[in-house]
């Protein structure tokens, strides 16, 4: 395992970019703590259908669970970045395998269907954002920047 030299350079973008994937993770978190709080009338308050509502009331509980991991892994893979620590290559690897979940889900029970393209391209821009984070990070670990 390398260890990071204190003075060993990072690319001019590594750490603007580190610090804009926590920025990002933690409105994901805002996202998560808003709708695994949130019943069917302040769904419906919120701007929902009354259909549409329901059926994010009615997902299973592994849908939360997978959304619970992809930003809990975001954010805590995106503090270990900062950090230069190599476990944020399994951290935020675990939070892209729980956002691919997360997707998957919503193709499966109809999530998609419900709330159109614009769902399928914001679930779909998390999961490229997830999978550029760790490749990000294995980069940052080949170059020797992460310990």
């Amino acid at each position: 395992m390398t260890t990071p030299h204190p003075g060993q350079a990072l690319p001019r973008w590594f750490i603007p970019a580190a610090l804009l994937a926590l920025a990002w993770n933690g409105f994901g978190a805002a996202q998560f703590a808003r709708t695994a709080l949130a019943d069917e009338a302040a769904m419906v308050a919120a701007g929902m259908t009354p259909a549409q509502a329901a059926l994010m009331a009615g997902l299973p509980v592994w849908m939360t669970l997978a959304f619970a991991v992809g930003v809990a892994g975001g954010l805590a893979g995106t503090a270990l970045l900062l950090l230069r620590r190599r476990q944020a290559i399994p951290v935020l690897g675990t939070s892209l395998v729980g956002y691919v979940a997360l997707f998957a889900g919503d193709a499966l029970h109809g999530v998609f269907a419900a709330f159109g393209a614009p769902q399928v391209a914001v679930l779909a821009l998390v999961v490229a954002i997830a999978a550029a984070l760790v490749v990000m990070a294995r980069r940052a670990a080949r170059a020797g920047a992460l310990a």
